[in-house]
């Protein structure tokens, strides 16, 4: 039994060992980094561009002639049409064609040009949802980030003030036992003592929710060690913002993404009406062809070089009617089937043409289309409106927050500050029997909930700082 639970106890040291050499450290970057690589949001607008892509190619090629290539062989029975003759027949035919065509679209409103500017415009567009989704997954990350720092400095501080009140225990029971403070105080120590577990449990349990939900925006599993690096930031300098509200929102206007993608859009909507436009107008274009075909039952002569004397008849004599005749000298050679690359040699056919084609009535598709971009027109640019308020009103609201954070924040260092010096004189006319436990008690718990509300504040500041900073293009990285 010994050995048993001597080998138990050293398997749970290995994996807790293990555990702690695997759990991975990441800084801000790495997260940041590994978001972008792995978010599925960022992953669809990738696709996105690359679908803008196509159709920008898509709207240049269209912009050549086209070529298509057609072929057929068939079998022909009964009555029908020597393809090579056109002589009815009731052999058995076998032939095939083979042709070529392509139209070029000289001219149509120039419809193809303004679909090439708006399949341009759409791409860029695109481009700049890329760069918002990637904007939203970084300050995604970095507000998970930060909860989860936060939420370990809550956790150390709790730590901290369940030490304290545990070598405040040990000191006050020997005192108790000399008889220098009433067995009481112990008592409610122990009582405090209890309260500080809890508190470290619930801190506890705060720092691993937000890790996990860190763990969530990653796409990682849930059972994944993890842990973060706790950057080192001084934000005496940074509680003063220089700019106001208006030079923030300039700025946001020229860096944010959707600002300049909703301006993409409300150009693409003006080509793409002008692109319905064309088609009211007449349409030119080139058409060429060419064709050639092959039967079985062609037949050529093909002379062996010889020649013979054929008598054949001329006419009559008047009066008697004799038939007159004479000598013709007439090649000698075969007749048989003339080869496929023959056939389709000799019956080459080629057509050039020119197509003018003016609408009249169509059903009024045409003019409903450009009615309908039209309207698409204006939907654009209301919704460059609506995003353009939206982005003022956040910069707005982010300044004031950002205002609010960094005056409770010196607030709550100016608390913290004199709740230090309250709790040490506290401890030491505590010690000396000068004060009771109860105000010995208060001035503790009135100095580590100050720290909390001070890393709450400073967290908080930061968070506003790096909002501020995002609008204007700024890097997030501490």
């Amino acid at each position: 039994m010994t050995r048993k639970l001597f080998f138990i106890g050293f398997m749970l040291f290995a994996n807790l060992l293990f555990a702690q050499q695997t759990k991975k450290t990441w800084t801000l970057r790495e997260i940041i980094d590994y978001a972008i690589s792995n978010n599925l949001t960022i992953k669809r607008s990738t696709y996105n561009v690359q679908s803008g892509e196509i159709n920008l190619l898509q709207s240049k090629m269209a912009m050549l002639p086209n070529l298509n290539f057609n072929g057929n062989y068939g079998i022909n029975w009964g009555r029908t049409i020597d393809p090579t003759t056109n002589i009815f027949t009731e052999n058995e035919i076998r032939n095939s064609n083979l042709g070529a065509t392509s139209t070029w679209l000289l001219w149509n409103g120039f419809r193809l040009f303004y679909n090439l500017k708006q399949s341009d415009i759409e791409l860029d567009a695109a481009n700049e949802d890329l760069i918002k989704a990637r904007n939203d997954v970084i300050l995604n990350v970095i507000t998970l980030y930060l909860n989860v720092v936060f939420n370990k400095e809550l956790y150390n501080v709790a730590q901290l003030q369940l030490n304290t009140t545990q070598e405040q225990l040990q000191r006050t029971r020997k005192l108790a036992d000399a008889g220098s403070v009433p067995l009481a105080d112990v008592l409610n120590l122990d009582a405090q003592l209890a309260t500080n577990e809890v508190n470290v449990i619930q801190q506890e349990n705060a720092l691993n929710l937000s890790l996990l939900q860190l763990k969530q925006a990653l796409q990682l599993p849930a059972s994944t060690p993890m842990d973060v690096e706790l950057p080192q930031v001084d934000i005496s300098n940074e509680l003063l913002i220089n700019k106001t509200a208006d030079e923030i929102y300039d700025i946001a206007t020229l860096s944010m993404p959707e600002i300049r993608a909703a301006e993409l859009r409300k150009t693409s909507s003006q080509y793409a009406w002008r692109s319905a436009k064309g088609n009211l107008y007449p349409r030119i274009s080139v058409n060429a062809s060419y064709n050639t075909v092959y039967s079985d039952q062609r037949r050529q002569f093909y002379p062996d070089g010889n020649f013979q004397i054929v008598t054949e008849p001329i006419g009559y004599v008047d009066g008697s009617n004799a038939t007159v005749f004479r000598d013709v000298t007439v090649p000698t050679g075969q007749i048989s089937v003339p080869s496929i690359g023959d056939q389709y040699r000799d019956n080459r056919g080629r057509s050039v043409g020119v197509n003018l084609q003016i609408p009249i009535f169509n059903g009024l598709s045409a003019r409903s289309a450009m009615q309908r971009a039209a309207i698409s027109r204006n939907v654009a640019d209301i919704s460059y409106l609506e995003i353009s308020n939206t982005l003022r009103q956040a910069v707005e609201t982010a300044y004031n927050n950002a205002l609010a954070a960094g005056k409770t924040y010196a607030s709550t260092e100016r608390q913290v500050k004199a709740r230090d010096e309250a709790y040490r004189m506290a401890k030491q006319r505590y010690s000396l029997g000068a004060v009771n436990f109860v105000d010995y008690q208060l001035a503790e718990n009135n100095l580590f909930q100050s720290q909390s509300d001070l890393l709450r504040a400073k967290y908080d500041f930061i968070f506003r700082k790096k909002v501020l900073d995002f609008y204007q293009g700024l890097p997030l990285d501490f």
